[in-house]
């Protein structure tokens, strides 16, 4: 490795290879450097038969990459910021966020298990797939007749699970299939209102991850930083970092700029035994992201949890 090289350290995913090689191309034919992969397996990927918050831990698929960059085994981590931590281990930073694609969640439904009516339009006692818990007290607030099943695996193993019949059907979020240009012939593909139904903080983000002291890496790859992507993670993860809490906190939001006015609104789900008894709603509009933030996490802890329990379909 020459001194000028970048060594990029991803997941082996092609979701993860795919948002490397993006950013990698971006350093070459942009910025004229020289750039190098190095695929690195984490604890998200070598255990992947156990939902979420079933696994003990924070940063399931960051963590090893984190510890890489430390050892200066690699330069760049490229991370769908959605998986990162709000907090930074002592001595990373982030050199860089943006490229967000479409944020929203997509609803993958088998033909035989669909409808033409309701907001989640599935037949009741449909069987739907996701291991989050975010998406799974949404799906149960406008569709408490479903039953949902862990669901893992990488994007493209994730939807031959529901074309093999293991589902009926699975939430995924838009931006990874977009990305992936997979084939969804034969399936009904939904993407969800996001005022409905709540993304992940940052989804569709991607974060650029360094050394504080690496200059060298921090000269280029600051240059491919995204102020209104920094202006929504501010909302967004600052919320969550309210929790100190990554991507088991079953909370949705959804930022919007505009004409100098900043909103988040944001749904909580709170647990009842093994169940959901419903969600918390906050809905908070201003100037200043730091109140706004303060503001929507008040509203959260002092809101009542709203059960929805009629559904159309």
């Amino acid at each position: 490795m020459t001194q000028e090289q970048i060594v990029i350290g991803t997941r082996g995913s092609d979701l993860a290879l795919y948002q490397a090689n993006f950013i990698k191309n971006i350093l070459i034919s942009q910025y004229n450097c020289d750039v190098a992969l190095k695929i690195i397996k984490t604890t998200g990927d070598n255990i992947d038969h156990l939902a979420f918050d079933k696994m003990e831990g924070k940063g399931f698929f960051t963590r090893e990459l984190e510890d890489a960059l430390l050892s200066s085994e690699i330069d760049l981590a490229v991370h769908s910021l959605k998986d990162l931590m709000t907090s930074q281990p002592e001595g990373l930073t982030l050199g860089a966020v943006g490229f967000r694609a479409d944020f929203r969640e997509l609803l993958l439904i088998r033909p035989e298990a669909a409808t033409e009516d309701g907001f989640l339009p599935v037949k009741d006692g449909s069987v739907l797939g996701t291991s989050s818990a975010r998406r799974q007290c949404q799906v149960l607030y406008h569709n408490p007749s479903v039953k949902i099943k862990d669901l893992r695996g990488n994007v493209p193993t994730r939807v031959q699970k529901l074309r093999d019949g293991d589902y009926d059907a699975i939430v995924l979020a838009a931006a990874g299939l977009d990305r992936l240009e997979l084939d969804l012939s034969g399936l009904k593909a939904v993407r969800l209102d996001p005022e409905q139904f709540l993304p992940a903080p940052a989804q569709a983000i991607l974060g650029m991850q360094i050394r504080k002291e690496d200059n060298q890496t921090a000269e280029v790859v600051t240059k491919l930083n995204s102020e209104e992507a920094e202006l929504q993670i501010a909302l967004e993860r600052g919320l969550l970092a309210r929790y100190d809490s990554g991507c088991t906190l079953p909370l949705g939001v959804k930022s919007d700029l505009s004409g100098g006015k900043l909103r988040l609104k944001a749904v909580l789900g709170v647990r009842q035994g093994d169940g959901w008894s419903g969600l918390k709603h906050a809905d908070i509009s201003g100037d200043n992201a730091e109140q706004i933030v303060t503001e929507a996490y008040n509203q959260l802890q002092e809101s009542t949890a709203i059960a929805n329990s009629s559904h159309e379909g």
